[in-house]
């Protein structure tokens, strides 16, 4: 005969797991994972927030931008409209990892900014309590990889002072050992490398100068590239350049020059046989006595002994009519003569 072995009372036994007589699962629950004190410090098997406190958050001692620009305006704008998009952080034990002097330079901050150092003066400058946030331990990678991605974050922005940008490529050619490895790794060619880091060539005074405006980019990558002792004087060429007003080209008038003031005529008598030539100032015909438009001047030189030089004086300077006149009161007189 078969035996059946007894259970103890007041239990009951499923498939899979066991139910007590007032029905209470008694599976055990799975074990909770426990962080080390190492991992909880590196931020491991912990889901970053969505946003922090301001507190919380450091700005990157690398970044290209030595001085912020538009702060106020950047923080207005996130009051306004809000924060359109997170900011791209590394975690303390990340960034600290790779820069190990740097703690100082963080403080406390749990996060260092890599994108979004103006916004986060700006948020700090209007006084917002938190700011979102996107993680990214892989940007701190290397030393290498951490100045990179902030100067590539700030490459195409207008707002970078051209002598920040110079020195931040001039730290990734240390990293990187030359101009076309730094072309490369920024998507640039050889030559854009070259001019900027132009601007470290300068001297100190004219660096000021750039940093101010006063010498401007384009001269200055020139400049940089003469020796020590010519860049003084190539600079001055180059600011009197630019503060010398170009000279204005005369205006154009519509208005009519003066007229001449008109002349008295000179009735010279006849040349004497010893004198052939004599000098008149001019005629005055009626056409120029009514308008001035028509006016024309004899001469300086008449040959009264030439008929057919006077003939024509009398035809240029004397009216059809009054040509007549005069022909008739000639043959008249010499008639009567």
């Amino acid at each position: 005969m078969r035996q059946v072995k007894t259970k103890p009372q007041g239990e009951r036994v499923t498939q899979g797991f066991s139910i007590d007589e007032e029905g209470t699962d008694q599976t055990p629950a799975p074990r909770r994972s426990v962080r080390t004190r190492e991992q909880i410090m590196r931020g491991e098997g912990k889901r970053p927030p969505a946003s922090v406190a301001l507190s919380l958050l450091a700005h990157n001692p690398f970044n290209p931008r030595d001085e912020l620009t538009d702060v106020e305006e950047t923080g207005a704008s996130l009051k306004e409209r809000g924060q359109l998009q997170p900011i791209a952080v590394v975690r303390r034990a990340a960034f600290l990892a790779v820069h190990t002097d740097q703690a100082e330079a963080i403080g406390e901050a749990e996060y260092v900014v890599i994108d979004g150092n103006r916004r986060l003066a700006g948020a700090t400058a209007v006084g917002l309590p938190q700011l979102r946030i996107d993680v990214n331990d892989d940007l701190a990678a290397s030393a290498a990889d951490m100045l990179e991605s902030a100067l590539i974050a700030n490459i195409h922005r207008v707002d970078v002072p051209p002598m920040d940008q110079a020195k931040a490529i001039q730290q990734l050619k240390e990293v990187h050992g030359s101009q076309n490895q730094v072309a490369k790794r920024l998507g640039k060619t050889g030559a854009w490398v070259s001019q900027r880091l132009a601007l470290l060539e300068l001297t100190p005074e004219l660096q000021v100068q750039v940093e101010t405006g006063d010498l401007k980019v384009e001269p200055a990558r020139r400049i940089g590239r003469l020796p020590k002792e010519q860049q003084a004087d190539e600079a001055a060429k180059a600011v009197n350049a630019v503060k010398t007003p170009r000279p204005r080209s005369p205006r154009r008038t519509t208005e009519q020059p003066p007229a001449a003031e008109p002349v008295n005529a000179v009735n010279t008598p006849p040349a004497s046989d010893g004198d052939p030539t004599s000098t008149v100032n001019a005629v005055n015909t009626p056409e120029a006595s009514r308008g001035g438009a028509d006016r024309i001047t004899a001469p300086a030189v008449i040959d009264w002994n030439d008929p057919e030089a006077v003939a024509a004086v009398v035809r240029q300077c004397m009216s059809l009519p009054h040509r007549k006149r005069l022909a008739s009161i000639l043959l008249r007189e010499n008639t009567n003569g």
